[in-house]
């Protein structure tokens, strides 16, 4: 998988991975603040609400927290919380369905953590949310959090064909909702 909007390959602090699989709860504390503001930027496009999406970033740490020994370090961190955070997302969809909500970012987060502080207008970010379910979650994992095909398939449990099917759509229905093509 290519590397997250916005980190790069020194941004993965392997000491302090190291210390957090060995139970240091100061150290998985660091990784909590270094990652937590894109593991909510992912839970927030994929779940479309705010609060659902402050939920799921707990709860995909804790999950991680619980697996951390596990932890195999056959990719990287990121990638690893990432996949922990979809299936989180997807879990939670499954027992709970919701609308996706369309607006304003709200204020007091940390501007990282909001999803227009990747460099996307709000216009783009809200024809995000306006597209179809499966559209729009794989469009988030292979068009803005860099997950191959195969990985997006794997994590939203669908066909690799699947996949690159709903990435096409979702870029022709974005073309389409930011007037650049007709449909």
């Amino acid at each position: 998988m290519g590397i997250p909007v916005g980190m790069d390959a020194a941004a993965e602090p392997t000491d302090v991975i190291a210390a957090a699989k060995g139970g240091d709860l100061r150290a998985f504390e660091q990784l909590y603040r270094q990652f937590s503001p894109r593991v909510f930027g992912l839970c927030l496009r994929l779940t479309g609400q705010r609060e659902a999406a402050e939920d799921c970033t707990q709860e995909s740490f804790m999950s991680a927290w619980r697996a951390l020994r596990g932890f195999e370090q056959r990719s990287r961190f990121s990638t690893w919380l990432h996949r922990i955070a979809v299936r989180t997302v997807l879990a939670r969809r499954r027992g709970l369905r919701v609308e996706y909500e369309v607006g304003e970012p709200a204020s007091g987060l940390p501007e990282v953590a909001d999803p227009a502080a990747d460099g996307m207008p709000l216009d783009l970010e809200r024809a995000i949310a306006a597209l179809p379910e499966g559209a729009r979650h794989v469009l988030v994992l292979v068009g803005i959090y860099g997950f191959s095909h195969a990985e997006a398939a794997a994590a939203l449990g669908t066909a690799e064909g699947t996949c690159k099917a709903q990435l096409h759509r979702a870029r022709g229905l974005l073309a389409a909702a930011l007037g650049l093509v007709e449909l």
